[in-house]
């Protein structure tokens, strides 16, 4: 394996060129037009190291300069709750924490921040030159099979849930486990893709089975947004990425896909890497040893570089959902902050949305079709999700 690994690098599949330093029209439009991302996981990063991203910070892909040098004007604060809480319990109140530290950043700087429940405020504060912060919930365990807690979580602002996360919960299978004991959704995942309807949450398919995915595309009367996923066309066999049967289905759902930049997600090489490293940690027995994991991945890597993808890969699955079902079905959810330090050399933090916009000029694309990327897919998609609540 790691011969093949080195071959591929060699041949220049685990890489490429460095992307162009982007042009003043590519910053221009970058600036001058909305930037959406669905997934950005700063209130987890806070919760476990506090920052105040107000400011410049040291550490992590987001704060607020970063943010407006990139022309992010609304990423969403992902809501992540670790699977393990489906069992342990409190997956709940540390929701209700991580949305109170939303709450503070805006808080603490009224003047560059703007919570938005709606796509009314999203588009105010893009006229106020204020940094949108909707949010989303990763992981639906916080529900606790009850719809009174989906609505408390709705009053609080949650505008998308990812049914599933690592593990199937009370909610869906989820596409890591192998167990899948509701074969696609729960009986009360049934009927919660139906009050999320009626309230107007967007359902995320990001994380779940293929099983899962197929029936919440069926009973959702609304489109349904892969919030953080990539394609199975660049990754064989990594089912957390969708194959091509399921863009098509999203598509026809009216729904979009937004591709998340992490390494794995996005190169075949990285996946085959990440597939390396897990096997030897689970033939050497040390997964669940953090200093022994720690030394493991220290040794792995000196031998094993880690073959970071590209922009270029990005913008391959970018190119690959275009052909495949038109440029209406394709947006960003980078998932900064949340895939550690596998992001592409050419996309590290919310600054370098200008880099992934002179690629797509470069690929040719016109500067309407580069705004349906950026923002116009998603922003379709929520207010078709508010219309149905609406006529629910």
């Amino acid at each position: 394996m790691k011969k093949t690994l080195l071959a591929l690098c060699v041949l220049g599949v685990c890489s490429s060129a460095v992307a162009n330093t982007p042009s003043e029209k590519a910053i221009q439009i970058a600036q001058d037009n909305m930037i959406i991302d669905t997934h950005i996981d700063v209130p987890y990063r806070v919760n476990k190291g506090w920052e105040d991203v107000t400011q410049a910070t040291d550490k992590g892909d987001f704060d607020y300069p970063r943010a407006v040098k990139g022309g992010l004007n609304a990423p969403f604060m992902s809501i992540y709750i670790p699977a393990t809480y489906e069992k342990s319990g409190g997956g709940d109140e540390l929701a209700d924490k991580l949305i109170d530290s939303v709450e503070a950043i805006v808080g603490r700087a009224p003047d560059k921040f703007a919570l938005a429940y709606s796509t009314a405020d999203v588009e105010q504060a893009f006229k106020d030159h204020k940094i949108a912060l909707p949010m989303g919930m990763e992981n639906g365990t916080p529900v606790g099979g009850s719809m009174d807690k989906l609505r408390h979580f709705y009053q609080r602002g949650i505008r998308y849930i990812t049914l599933a996360h690592s593990l199937s919960n009370h909610i869906a299978d989820s596409s890591y486990d192998l167990r899948r004991q509701w074969h696609g959704l729960s009986p009360f995942g049934k009927e919660l893709v139906v009050e999320m309807n009626k309230l107007g949450i967007m359902v995320d398919i990001s994380h779940v089975s293929d099983d899962a995915f197929y029936q919440a595309v069926e009973i959702s009367k609304a489109p349904v947004i892969a919030s953080h996923s990539s394609l199975r066309k660049f990754t064989p066999g990594f089912e957390r990425n969708m194959d091509d049967e399921m863009v098509k289905a999203l598509a026809k759902n009216g729904g979009v896909i937004q591709i998340n930049f992490g390494s794995s997600f996005i190169s075949g090489v990285t996946q085959q890497w990440s597939n390396l490293r897990k096997a030897e940690l689970e033939k050497q027995g040390i997964e669940d040893d953090k200093d022994a994991r720690k030394a493991f991945d220290e040794k792995f890597k000196s031998s094993n570089p880690y073959p970071y993808a590209s922009l270029d890969m990005v913008l391959d699955h970018i190119d690959y959902v275009k052909k495949l079902v038109g440029i209406d079905y394709v947006g960003i959810g980078s998932d900064f902050d949340g895939v550690g330090d596998s992001l592409p050399r050419d996309l590290k933090d919310v600054s370098y949305y200008p880099y992934l916009v002179q690629g797509l000029l470069d690929r040719g694309y016109s500067e309407a079709d580069i705004n349906k990327v950026l923002h116009g897919n998603l922003m379709r998609v929520w207010k078709a999700v508010e219309k149905v609540a609406t006529e629910m």
